[in-house]
């Protein structure tokens, strides 16, 4: 990709792909988280992470059971990615940095968040699987996303670069 592409592609806020993201997000739910292991090989798993996309960065929250596997792969390495995928390609990917969090209220704030949809369309119940926000076996990873690219199939047949988000933490 030349200079000129890259660079109009490239979103000065998240506030310009928030629509985008939010109706791709919330009509497909459903993500495929990748994380690497010690050996720098990956791994995938579906899952459905809820975000909150009010302020100038989106925050991501997944609840879900912190299993031997997940639990080394982001001690060693908390880089994780998110891939949204819709048969009309329409795509995000959220790159994130993922940490794991007790704090009681931030477990209510979640679970709530599951409960209503976040964005509008994503979650589900999450008392299909556990107790409550106290149950231990829920738990919560806190995405902070560093790179969020969104693209539209309409705007990928049209030859239409992806619109690319970068926050503070500078990646790829």
């Amino acid at each position: 990709m030349n200079t000129n592409s890259r660079t109009r592609s490239t979103v000065q806020s998240f506030a310009d792909i928030k629509a985008d993201f939010d109706a791709i997000v919330g009509s497909i739910n459903y993500a495929t988280m990748t994380t690497v292991d010690a050996a720098g090989r990956p791994r995938s798993r579906v899952l459905i992470p809820v975000w909150e996309t009010g302020g100038e960065v989106p925050t991501g929250w997944l609840g879900t059971y912190r299993t031997p596997v997940k639990a080394a792969h982001i001690a060693g390495n908390p880089h994780v990615t998110f891939s949204y995928w819709s048969p009309a390609q329409n795509t995000v990917a959220v790159d994130t940095v993922a940490s794991w969090t007790d704090d009681p209220d931030e477990r209510a704030h979640v679970w709530d968040l599951y409960r209503h949809g976040s964005p509008p369309g994503a979650g589900y119940d999450p008392g299909q699987f556990w107790q409550g926000p106290d149950d231990p076996a829920f738990q919560v990873l806190r995405l902070s996303p560093w790179r969020i690219q969104v693209l539209r199939g309409r705007d990928l047949v049209s030859g239409i670069p992806a619109r690319i988000w970068r926050g503070s933490l500078q990646g790829d």
